[in-house]
């Protein structure tokens, strides 16, 4: 059930489509090679500009024939007088006579049948078969992959092996990409120690910082790091445009809040617009949107769990529309629910889950037993998120929404 017109908060789909219309792809495009090119965003359709293959191959080691030259005989007797291999040129069939021939070769001219070799028998330069194989057997047409003038990648598309792979096919030695996204980031919290240092009294170490950094890389961003900045007003102002200046899009994790040690939303307002800010979902109600000049600006909580969960709904999707992906909301997979969750909340709520099988063989979703925004572990154990409705209880056998974690970073 959709409750934004009965919260004070920005619900999760208006706060996605706000999100998702203010930004556009950047305009900047390289060329670049093919064995750069994987992980990267086309720029635009490829077509292709050769057939594949571009001639009749064969599909196994036999021999090439015609099939007119079988006769009524139960038994058919032809002279074996050419070799055809894998690269070799075209050639013709010699009328009433056979070819040995090897997957991948060019079929002779003249020749309509390929006869699997473990159906032939070979007495010197004559071959023996009982075989009626029928025109086209075993036999791959030109084009038989790729016709030429065929769009054969898309563009928007984030290249995987199997698309550069089929870009190589038809010849092409790079391929057109979106220049890469450039993320600056930078934290804020004076409890914050760099992992390796001595933890005192009061102190935690930042997992938000490389948390961040692997789910930028995992999208294939440029990552300009400010590192660990003062909690005061005047260092985060600074922070924030040293970043802007250097990057497309900033994000940060902490700062966001309502506490007087909270200056990223203040930092925002003063230098730029502050679009959005407090989301009806758990974990991360307190997010920041805005601009400042033409750089986008997210200010993400300051809590583990909340970092990785609103980068997946809402920093994701940015990134890809900027990429110039072809970005699609995630697909929710309907599953029951292995658990109980009898205390509903007027946000819409983000369990982090995994699907299990049950004592029946059934596919359900498992929450980890602790929900709390500060239990990175529960991230790392689960594969996904269930997603429970504003003022919703969910009861063991309930029909429930599952988001794979993959969907979130989908090319």
């Amino acid at each position: 059930m959709n409750n934004c017109d009965t919260t004070p908060l920005l619900c999760y789909d208006d706060a996605l489509t706000q999100l998702t219309e203010s930004v556009a792809p950047l305009a900047s495009v390289l060329e670049v090679p093919l064995l750069q090119a994987h992980g990267r965003v086309l720029a635009r359709n490829i077509d292709a500009g050769i057939d594949v293959p571009g001639c009749a191959m064969s599909s196994m080691d036999g021999y090439a024939i015609n099939t007119s030259d079988i006769g009524a005989a139960a038994v058919t007797e032809l002279p074996l007088v050419q070799r055809i291999a894998a690269g070799d040129s075209e050639a013709a069939l010699e009328a009433g006579s056979a070819a040995r021939i090897f997957t991948g070769a060019p079929i002779p001219r003249g020749a309509d049948a390929v006869i699997m070799q473990e159906q032939v028998e070979v007495a010197g330069q004559t071959i023996r078969f009982e075989a009626r194989p029928d025109s086209g057997q075993n036999i791959r047409p030109r084009g038989n992959d790729i016709r030429r003038g065929t769009t054969i990648l898309q563009q928007g598309s984030r290249l995987r092996p199997q698309d550069i792979g089929l870009a190589a096919s038809v010849g092409l030695q790079s391929l057109p990409v979106y220049a890469p996204v450039r993320v600056g980031i930078f934290f804020t919290g004076d409890e914050l120690v760099e992992p390796g240092q001595p933890l005192a009294s009061g102190k935690i170490y930042d997992s938000n910082r490389y948390t961040l950094h692997g789910l930028l890389e995992s999208m294939g961003c440029e990552i300009v790091d400010l590192g660990l900045v003062g909690d005061t007003l005047e260092a985060t102002r600074s922070a924030m445009l040293q970043a802007c200046g250097r990057a497309d899009l900033v994000v940060t994790s902490g700062g966001v809040s309502v506490g007087e040690e909270d200056h990223v939303r203040i930092a925002i307002e003063q230098l730029g617009e502050l679009r959005l800010w407090r989301l009806g979902i758990k974990p991360g109600k307190p997010l920041a949107y805005g601009r400042i000049n033409d750089t986008a600006f997210i200010g993400l909580p300051g809590n583990p769990v909340s970092v990785f969960a609103t980068f997946c709904l809402f920093v994701s999707p940015v990134i890809a529309i900027m990429q110039g992906r072809s970005w699609r909301k995630p697909i929710a997979l309907p599953v029951r629910a292995d658990f109980d969750w009898p205390k509903p909340d007027s946000r819409r709520e983000f369990l982090r889950a995994r699907l299990v099988l049950d004592d029946d063989g059934n596919t359900v979703a498992r929450i980890y037993p602790n929900q709390d925004s500060g239990v990175l572990t529960s991230t790392v154990w689960a594969d996904g998120f269930v997603e429970i409705a504003e003022n919703t209880t969910v009861r063991a056998g309930d029909r429930v929404n599952y988001l794979p974690f993959t969907q979130f970073f989908q090319g």
